[in-house]
């Protein structure tokens, strides 16, 4: 492939960027995609799951940090230090958005992945559907099916890759009992659907971008090239046309233009209307309705005798797992409007003697989509990488510290029927970007009419020839993981960016 030219740039080598490649590439064999990445690779396989990584420092370190269940102690307990000295110096992995360089004070668990794959090589694999008012299906459902069928397929989801054992059907019955008469057909209680290889024995496989888009990881696709340690710039325009993007060699420093006839922006919700604020594309809901639903965790012991349980009744997690279930309490509208994440374990002894069975409770709780939660940009400073500096603007509305006391409320009366309980201690309300959920800030709209960036295809409003997807893209305040719904938009790019080609 010509380095300077493409048919199809892709900015972004996560889950995103893979899912475009890959509908791209199952349409067309030969088109020309390029895909670029500022990050390096972690360890020595492209787009590889950490969970799933040969290298025996990267997995422990990723599975120590995954077992507490709160992705934005991904970056680890501490404050990330700031990044200094030169960038090629920096190491993969995932940095706050304040080491970055960023103003994020407002959400202070904010952060960006900086390797190959992005925070697709980090995520847990959880891969719940949304629902209700979740849901952005224009008024058609049928197209809405097929594109969250689509989505599930790209991710290789399974139904219950993870449970439920003995004791984790308690906590389901304990849910049913709770939630059961509110819940709609499919969404009572039950295993976290999720992009899990389900195995008799682990560790379990998980889907990252290489594993979506094969040629990502292994190669072989003389059509198809992955260029790490590449920094976009800005997108290129020749008047209201894309064609291509401005970067720069994070080794070298060299800057030069990307040539190509159609331009994908995948680089997540902070980094993509950065990207596009600094090429001089700011339409007016840009960065603006960020949004990430309030995270509220709790950690209880079930009292084993209550259920007629003992401690050789409790089973051991796969090798290479943590938990023994990973369960969803799928939310149901105002009767039910949270999200539980269930992630349970056996506590051991060195002899591996059972001591103690841990369910973990975590509630997603929506907030309110609001223009003024944003980022802002700005005209004149810049962050580590020389984009315009970002800055959070977020607070939370009346409505919003209800639900969330709610949900506070609603953990302890799950707990405490599973076992003793001391909310004070075993339960808080986790600062704003804790899930890394970020969505909104390149929301899509059905009109050019201030409130969205794009159109629902993903198509930048007044730029021919652009086009994003991502969780950014969603408009929706919705409370479930984000990733599968951010496929959804994924899908719709990439079939969008098919279609154009076909009619150049």
């Amino acid at each position: 492939m010509n380095d300077q030219s493409a048919d199809v740039l892709i900015i972004g080598s996560g889950i995103m960027g893979a899912a475009v490649a890959r509908m791209l590439r199952d349409t067309d064999p030969a088109l020309r995609i390029l895909m670029i990445d500022v990050g390096p690779v972690v360890g020595a396989v492209p787009g590889l799951h950490l969970h799933d990584s040969t290298d025996p420092e990267i997995w422990s370190r990723y599975n120590e940090r995954v077992s507490v269940g709160i992705q934005g102690l991904y970056t680890g307990a501490d404050v990330t230090p700031d990044i200094t000295g030169e960038l090629r110096t920096v190491q993969p992995g995932l940095y706050q958005l304040s080491a970055m360089g960023g103003a994020a004070a407002a959400m202070p668990a904010s952060a960006v992945a900086w390797n190959v794959g992005g925070m697709g090589v980090h995520w847990t694999a959880a891969t719940p559907w949304p629902d209700g008012d979740e849901r952005f299906d224009l008024g058609d459902p049928d197209l809405w099916a097929a594109d969250l069928e689509q989505a599930r397929t790209l991710l290789g989801v399974h139904p219950a890759p993870i449970g439920p054992t003995r004791p984790g059907r308690v906590v389901l019955d304990v849910l049913e009992e709770l939630f059961g008469a509110v819940s709609a057909p499919g969404r009572h209680p039950q295993p976290m659907p999720m992009a899990v290889e389900p195995r008799s024995t682990g560790p379990l496989p998980r889907t990252g971008p290489g594993r979506i888009f094969p040629p990502l990881s292994a190669g072989g696709d003389p059509a198809f090239e992955l260029r790490p340690g590449t920094l976009a710039l800005s997108v290129e325009r020749d008047g209201a046309r894309a064609t291509g993007a401005r970067v720069r060699e994070i080794a070298t420093g060299r800057e030069y233009a990307i040539t190509a006839g159609t331009t994908v922006v995948c680089a997540d919700a902070v980094r993509t209307p950065q990207l596009l604020f600094a090429s001089g594309i700011r339409p007016e809901a840009l960065g603006r309705y960020l949004n990430e639903h309030a995270f509220v965790t709790g950690q209880v012991l079930m009292d084993l005798e209550r259920f007629g349980l003992s401690l050789d009744d409790l089973p051991r997690a796969l090798p290479g797992e943590f938990a023994t279930d990973s369960l969803w309490l799928p939310q149901n509208g105002p009767a039910q409007p949270f999200h539980g994440q269930i992630m349970n374990r056996v506590f051991v002894d060195e002899a591996d003697r059972a001591l103690a069975y841990g369910v973990g409770l975590s509630l997603y709780t929506p907030v309110e989509s609001r223009p003024d939660n944003r980022l802002a940009f700005s005209e004149t400073e810049r962050d580590v990488t020389g984009l315009p500096r970002t800055t959070v603007e977020f607070t939370y509305s009346e409505t919003d510290r209800t639900r969330i006391q709610e949900a506070v409320d609603l953990v302890r009366e799950i707990a405490v029927r599973l076992g003793p309980f001391d909310p004070a201690t075993e339960s808080a309300v986790l600062v704003p970007g804790s899930s890394l959920h970020l969505t909104g800030t390149v929301r899509m709209g059905e009109r050019d009419d201030g409130t969205s960036v794009c159109t629902p295809d993903g198509r930048v409003w007044g730029v021919d020839g652009l086009y994003v997807a991502g969780t950014g893209v969603i408009p929706t305040p919705i409370v479930c993981n984000a990733t599968l719904t951010g496929v959804i938009t994924a899908v719709r790019a990439a079939r969008a960016v098919a279609a154009r080609l076909t009619h150049v």
